[in-house]
């Protein structure tokens, strides 16, 4: 099996504000940002494709082409007539971002919409990875047809990375996400939580309660985030933190993303996981002094070199 990625989810139009009543607009999405950063990080001639669906308009046009034209695929993603992308703007208190959303008839949602042709995006992959939240816009039939293209690459030997990456106002109800990241959990080899996500969802007491809730749900390789605090590697019955990277934040969207997909790189390449959550800390911490979700791949690939 070459060295070949996917991510599943959703790329929205970016706002970001540059001041006054300025606004500039990107591409950017909890996935899409963690494939952007593995995109950066491995070889030239890995494949990393978005998994998605997409609108026909403009918009949609234009984000196919950012994409492409930074060397991420779209596999067998289907083009909606019709339909278009979510968009998302985000306004800054100090360091921290706060999000507003137009989503709701977004064409990602129909992402599973040929359940054939996800299960050929997702074959022969060296890694997939989703999140909470690309299950959260799916209907439950479709992600039926999510996990089931999911448990048929993990099968025939792809690896599988999920952050459940909890956003409440996206749930009918807390019991409804819960159940349906059990279900993920029991079919992923690399989980990687945010702590104050999952204190949120589960009450843990502790990243240790996390990561020991996930290991006992089957998941084998699991690092639990905490901002700007140390991180906890966990595997094989016990933990270790390991520390962040003390930085000045301009901008903490998409920290967490890069963190993942840092990760992932760095363990596909063949780190060790501590060596891997180091650099990892690196990235996240050279993201966050860059404006928007999507840090040039220069700014990426210095940091996890350093």
């Amino acid at each position: 099996m070459g060295l070949s990625v996917a991510s599943i989810g959703e790329c929205m139009l970016e706002l970001s504000g540059s001041g006054g009543d300025s606004w500039h607009m990107g591409f950017a999405g909890d996935t899409f940002n963690t494939l952007w950063t593995m995109r950066a990080l491995l070889p030239a001639p890995a494949a990393t494709d978005y998994v998605s669906a997409f609108g026909d308009d403009p918009f949609s046009v234009g984000q196919r082409g950012f994409m492409a034209e930074h060397g991420i695929g779209t596999a067998k993603s289907p083009v909606i007539p019709g339909a278009r992308p979510g968009l998302y703007a985000i306004t800054l208190s100090g360091a921290e971002r706060s999000f507003t959303y137009w989503r709701s008839d977004a064409a990602a949602r129909q992402l599973a919409s040929d359940p054939a042709a996800l299960a050929g995006s997702l074959a022969g992959r060296a890694l997939a990875y989703f999140s909470g939240i690309t299950l959260a816009i799916l209907e439950p039939d479709a992600r039926k047809f999510l996990f089931d293209a999911l448990k048929k690459a993990r099968a025939a030997g792809t690896l599988i990375a999920f952050d459940p990456n909890y956003r409440p106002r996206l749930w009918e109800s807390d019991s409804a996400a819960r159940e349906t990241f059990s279900e993920a959990l029991a079919l992923t080899d690399i989980a990687l939580p945010t702590f104050p996500d999952e204190q949120a969802l589960y009450g843990d007491a502790s990243m240790e309660a996390t990561a020991k809730r996930m290991a006992e749900a089957g998941v084998g390789e699991i690092v639990v985030k905490d901002g700007a605090e140390p991180a906890l590697l966990f595997g094989k019955g016990s933990g270790r933190m390991l520390p962040a990277v003390p930085t000045k934040a301009i901008d903490t969207t998409a920290a967490g993303d890069s963190f993942n997909g840092s990760y992932l790189a760095a363990r596909l390449l063949g780190d060790e996981p501590a060596t891997a959550v180091t650099r990892a800390h690196r990235v996240a911490s050279a993201v966050v002094q860059v404006r928007g979700a999507l840090a040039p791949f220069e700014v990426l690939q210095t940091a996890f070199a350093d």
